[in-house]
């Protein structure tokens, strides 16, 4: 029997893109992942290696039910709103739903007797970092209200783990990408706001040329940089913090990347040489907020959780979110009765 040995994990968000990957590694691992979802951002269609319970974050009757009914030994949490422009011009969704919906959350957790939490973070709690690479003791400056909330709502993991007895695991991620090599699951984000994918879509002609924002960062050619880690390897690390928790670790905040960065550019050149295509873009202003580098110090991630990267090539990366699009764009096939 795998780790898993058939014991329940309660999945929120299962059906979005990186929980829909973190379902399928558990299920590889043994585990039955538990999709909560209620579908506004996700694809019931990519819920495959678990049950589906159709339900939001503030339904604690739902939480109540879904709890008593498979008595999940933990929880993953990635219900989340996550579009950084929609959160400034629509403050008060991101905090009743990132950090009201997550308070709701814990109560029900902690009700139905879930002590152990691995949480979907993100690096957007930094901000614009003074210091690069970025290591978890850089201070918080989050400069949009999606980046504030989730600063809040691992706040509240904290504060009710001191009070209850609640232990978690804090994902900051980077910058998620790629898709399933077995091309199962990807992204599929309405609208996209992705890089990787853009690149991708600008190439294949789905899309008007990509706006390149910002030339004159200090970077080596200008443009933004950032560190990409792959969906596969994002999901090796939920279930190493599930491990850890498991085993008794004290809960902790870890960040999740490849220590490497690439930039606008160097993006648009991966996906012209893993694709063949030419990427129709044009240089254009900055974007507010839009820092010049991130990258990840993944040192202490790799030192608790006993992870790293395996798939860390942004040509990799790039080559399976290419597998994923084309056969999105591709026509379904008529098979016949």
């Amino acid at each position: 029997m795998n780790a898993g040995q058939g014991r329940h994990v309660l999945v929120t968000g299962g059906a979005g893109y990186i929980g829909s990957h973190v379902c399928k590694a558990l299920a590889r691992s043994g585990w039955v992942p538990v999709c909560y979802d209620n579908l506004s951002k996700g694809h019931a269609d990519a819920v495959r290696w678990g049950p589906l319970v159709v339900g939001g974050i503030h339904d604690r009757e739902a939480l109540a039910r879904v709890c008593a009914q498979y008595r999940p030994v933990a929880a993953m949490h990635f219900a989340a709103l996550a579009e950084v422009g929609e959160s400034v011009r629509e403050p008060e969704r991101y905090y009743r739903n990132n950090v009201g919906g997550t308070l709701n959350l814990i109560e029900a957790l902690l009700a139905g007797g879930v002590r152990h939490v691995v949480f979907s973070s993100t690096c957007a709690i930094y901000g614009e970092p003074e210091v690069v690479p970025i290591t978890e003791a850089n201070p918080f400056r989050p400069v949009s209200p999606y980046g504030a909330s989730k600063m809040m709502a691992e706040r509240l993991f904290e504060d009710m783990g001191a009070a209850h007895g609640l232990r978690h695991v804090a994902l900051r991620y980077f910058n998620a990408a790629g898709a399933d090599p077995d091309g199962e699951i990807g992204e599929r984000h309405d609208p996209e706001t992705h890089l990787i994918p853009l690149v991708i879509r600008a190439a294949m002609g789905r899309r008007p040329a990509l706006d390149v924002y910002g030339t004159d960062y200090d970077t080596p050619d200008g443009t933004a940089v950032r560190d990409y880690i792959h969906v596969v390897d994002l999901a090796a690390a939920h279930l190493a913090a599930l491990d850890y928790l498991l085993a008794g670790g004290p809960s902790t905040a870890l960040n999740l990347g490849t220590g490497r960065g690439h930039s606008v550019r160097e993006v648009i050149a991966a996906v012209k040489r893993v694709t063949g295509l030419t990427v129709p873009f044009r240089d254009v202003a900055r974007r507010a907020g839009d820092p010049p580098m991130l990258v990840a110090a993944p040192q202490r991630a790799r030192r608790e959780l006993a992870w790293q990267p395996v798939h860390p090539d942004l040509d990799e990366v790039v080559r399976t979110a290419w597998q994923w699009e084309r056969n999105q764009a591709a026509p379904a096939v008529d098979r016949g009765p």
